[in-house]
């Protein structure tokens, strides 16, 4: 089922079921989707998806932050519960060994090895795992793995 087709469902869902998080972050995200295909005047593939999910979450991460600052604990948890509705549209995100492992085949496989080719590597990471690694903790990943 396309993405579009799948938040309809679900946005139907969370209206009946009352679910008010759910019902306003896939609001959200089914008009962003929308916008961006007017944009592009056509429709989105698999990867501009996740794309635009993936930005979704990060912008919301770093609200959260940002409340925290403030602390504004309830602003922060409301932005939570939205990146845990967004998720669920996302492949799921490997965990931090997993995360090493594959940044690691990757920088062999490229035969990358040295801090200048960091960009190379972190290119090839982001295309290939995108949505399913983040980028502040690939970025870190890499840097250490890279001397």
């Amino acid at each position: 089922m396309a993405l579009k087709d799948q938040l309809l469902e679900d946005l139907k869902a969370a209206m009946k079921a009352k679910d008010e998080v759910a019902k306003l972050t896939l609001r959200s995200l089914k008009s962003d989707l929308a916008k961006k295909e007017v944009e592009l005047g056509r429709d989105l593939d698999e990867k501009e998806e996740i794309a635009l999910l993936s930005s979704a979450v990060k912008s919301r991460r770093d609200s959260v932050s940002e409340y925290e600052k403030a602390e504004r604990k309830d602003l922060a948890d409301a932005e939570r519960a939205e990146i845990a509705v967004i998720e669920r549209y996302l492949p799921a995100q490997l965990d931090e060994q997993e995360a090493r492992a594959a940044i690691e085949s990757l920088a062999k496989e490229l035969g990358v090895s040295e801090k200048k080719q960091m960009g190379q590597l972190m290119n090839a990471v982001m295309e290939r795992y995108r949505g399913q690694i983040d980028g502040k903790q690939a970025s870190r990943i890499a840097a250490g793995l890279l001397s």
